[in-house]
């Protein structure tokens, strides 16, 4: 059985009871929402039926989120650190580490190791010695536990009205599964890096999740808050929303705002999820 079948067996099922229960007068669009199928909006003009969002930064506030716990942990243990600096620090090595996957210095590795890899060697620096591996692991893991940003949740679960919604993220599935736990975002389905075994912005990972939506790749929505994201999804064929996040690295930093040409080149652009969801809402006659 081809994978597209495979998918598409649960909706076959449950479009074929919500039929036979709500009887055969409906129209096609009337029996896909009877279905749970989302289908693009009447008269919608991007044709979008699903949209994936980048995470971290776009949906969770991973900078505030490490800073939070982190001050909580180290006050525990009588630790003076900056730990806005040490969060920056490990995000900076996120970049590097995925590109030592590209070029084959390392194996495949999922997200959740190349954090652990990051964080000892930030443990070593910071000289914060005399972890258990379990505290290790519960450290390394601090990315499964970030929180939303305020108009997450609510923006979110207005899309999901009308769109399939997922996470196209660089996390490995288990983690954005138990950050949606932990933040209460209401995901349809999760895509990790893990599902392609490559990071983005490689085109495996926005094609593949095209291919496991059984879409057309303009039928596909990319929503992030880093135009390199977007970029590399509109040039495969996909329809692109930015999100603006001034406070991703910090409120004691100044927010540069991409130029009004990079914005131009994208289909939707928002203040937050409200506000995406709102335009998308608008676009729908």
């Amino acid at each position: 059985m081809r994978r597209r079948d495979f998918l598409g067996m649960p909706v076959a099922f449950g479009g074929i009871a919500a039929m036979s229960g709500a009887g055969m007068m409906m129209s096609g669009t009337e029996s896909a929402r009877a279905a749970g199928l989302p289908v693009a909006p009447a008269g919608n003009s991007l044709g979008v039926k699903a949209m994936v969002f980048d995470t971290f930064g776009t949906v969770v506030d991973w900078r505030g989120s490490i800073i939070r716990e982190a001050a909580g942990w180290g006050r525990e243990r009588n630790l003076q650190i900056d730990w806005g600096k040490f969060a920056d620090q490990w995000r900076a090595g996120y970049g590097p580490s995925m590109d030592k996957v590209r070029q084959g210095v390392l194996p495949w590795m999922k997200l959740d190791d190349l954090h652990r890899m990051i964080l000892d060697d930030l443990l070593k620096q910071y000289n914060i010695t005399g972890l258990t591996e379990d505290e290790k692991v519960h450290w390394t893991h601090v990315w499964h536990r970030l929180s939303g940003w305020p108009d997450a949740v609510e923006g979110l679960t207005r899309l999901k009205r009308n769109f399939i919604i997922a996470t196209l993220s660089n996390g490995n599935v288990s983690l954005l599964v138990e950050m949606a736990k932990f933040a209460g975002l209401p995901w349809d389905t999760v895509f990790g890096s893990d599902l392609f075994h490559h990071f983005k912005p490689d085109r495996e990972v926005y094609l593949g999740a095209v291919d496991l939506l059984s879409c057309k790749p303009g039928e596909v929505m990319m929503v992030a808050a880093h135009p390199l994201d977007l970029n590399a999804a509109k040039a495969l064929g996909l329809k692109t929303g930015y999100v603006s996040r001034p406070l991703e690295s910090g409120p004691d930093r100044k927010f540069t705002p991409p130029t009004a040409e990079t914005l131009a080149a994208f289909d939707v652009v928002a203040t937050d999820l409200n506000d995406m969801a709102a335009r998308m809402e608008a676009r729908s006659s």
